[in-house]
């Protein structure tokens, strides 16, 4: 079963990805604090991070950065999402090293579609 850690501070938001994720057929765990990301990529070694932007303590997209430049992390698929929609804030988030990205408000169908692909299942028809 593979593992999605999911970052996201707002409690709706992250209950509504755990179950959609978990309906899917994934394992989860969930951090709404920036300063809780790193360890929690270390301990759970997940197979996909969904990472918010906007996080107390820390900006997403610093997490990000330092989870592409540590050897045990980098090879983590990351999935950015955000109510940052601008073309200039996907962009600034893939070259921080971001694989995916998805602004919300986000479908049921979007966020499957990219965790799918990211994690390499293939999707449901």
């Amino acid at each position: 079963m593979a593992k999605v850690l999911i970052v996201e501070d707002d409690l709706l938001n992250r209950m509504f990805y755990e179950a959609v994720l978990q309906q899917h057929g994934f394992e989860t765990r969930t951090v709404d604090d920036g300063a809780q990301v790193l360890g929690a990529v270390d301990d759970y070694a997940p197979d996909l991070v969904t990472m918010d932007i906007q996080l107390p303590n820390v900006s997403g997209r610093k997490l990000i950065r330092k989870i592409r430049r540590n050897p045990a992390t980098s090879h983590i698929p990351i999935l950015a999402m955000t109510a940052f929609a601008g073309r200039r804030d996907e962009e600034d988030i893939r070259r921080a090293g971001a694989d995916g990205y998805l602004s919300k408000p986000l479908t049921i169908d979007q966020l499957m579609g990219q965790v799918n692909a990211l994690v390499g299942r293939q999707q449901a028809a």
